[in-house]
């Protein structure tokens, strides 16, 4: 009977969640720290997971908005917190174009940290006020070269994501395009429904009801694949330009020397999590698709990334203060 009895609660613990096992961590609440200000779709993303891990720990994993610097402020206080899995970052691939955008940045967006995840991915689109004749991404192009000087495109600021890809457009199809930065995705869509900036860059969920109401046009959506929330829209590729897509990301990282194990209960988690019905349906509507990558897949791309926008801030002359 001992016997059986052991080996009933080996199996038990065997079958549990790695990160919910009866070990120390986590045994007190944990932050999770956004560097960006609270209300956009980073943040909303990071809540939907912060939520579900406080469900499934036992233990709050609590947002803290610490905006500034593109992100920088509140990288830099992760990459210096104690490496104990209690400091948490959940942050988007500004993290390693920072580097190449500022003259000096408060830490080394490798060296500094372990990576956890990159959970989700999403992509820019490219967006047109409905009184631009173009109804392709080809005819837009020929309607700029016809008429340079005339033609601005807005973004969510300087070295934003959606800035980069609008820049990797400008540079690749060698358009005359002045860029105009705004505060955020939400009023670079006003901007492009009233017409002061024809063209704009920026994130799906905040065009798509304005494009369902025709106040914009899409003309691609500048990723890989076309997105789960508007499967009509066809990528950039299939626009006819292929190569100049640049998919953001969510990802999840702690400081550096945090020991293995926790970085794998926590990816095992948060790979878990994403793709729990709800929050799945969640994440759809805000444009995200789940991807729960590896720690070494998640290293891998932010390598491929850093080269690759390096190149397009170089060749854009993108320089923030």
């Amino acid at each position: 009977m001992h016997f059986i009895a052991r080996a009933a609660a080996f199996a038990a613990a065997f079958l549990v969640s790695p990160a919910l096992q009866a070990e120390d961590y986590p045994n007190r609440p944990v932050r999770v720290v956004v560097p960006f200000a609270p209300g956009g779709p980073t943040d909303v993303g990071a809540r939907l997971i912060a939520e579900k891990l406080s469900e499934r720990a036992g233990k709050q994993f609590y947002i803290e908005n610490v905006p500034g610097a593109g992100g920088n402020i509140g990288t830099a206080q992760v990459a210096k917190a104690h490496p104990d899995g209690y400091t948490i970052l959940i942050t988007v691939n500004s993290h390693v174009m920072n580097q190449f955008l500022y003259e000096r940045v408060p830490y080394d967006p490798y060296r500094d940290f372990e990576p956890v995840t990159l959970a989700v991915s999403f992509g820019a689109v490219l967006a047109v006020n409905p009184s631009v004749p173009a109804k392709t991404v080809q005819e837009l192009v020929s309607l700029i070269r016809k008429g340079p000087d005339k033609y601005s495109f807005a973004s969510p600021g300087v070295g934003t994501p959606s800035h980069l890809v609008g820049e990797q457009f400008r540079v690749a199809t060698g358009l005359d395009l002045v860029h105009v930065p705004y505060a955020g995705g939400g009023p670079v869509v006003t901007s492009v429904v009233a017409g002061h900036t024809p063209i704009g860059f920026a994130g799906l969920s905040v065009a798509a009801p304005q494009a369902a109401a025709g106040k914009l046009r899409i003309l691609a959506v500048m990723s890989k694949r076309r997105s789960q929330l508007a499967p009509e829209i066809p990528t950039i590729a299939e626009a006819g330009y292929p190569g100049l897509d640049g998919d953001g990301w969510i990802g999840v990282l702690l400081p550096a020397g945090v020991s293995r194990d926790i970085v794998d209960r926590l990816n095992h988690e948060i790979g878990n999590i994403i793709t729990l019905p709800d929050v799945a349906a969640r994440l759809a509507t805000l444009g995200f698709e789940p991807v729960g990558s590896s720690p070494e897949q998640f290293a891998e791309q932010m390598k491929l990334e850093a080269a690759k926008w390096g190149r397009v801030i170089k060749a854009a002359r993108i320089k923030s203060n």
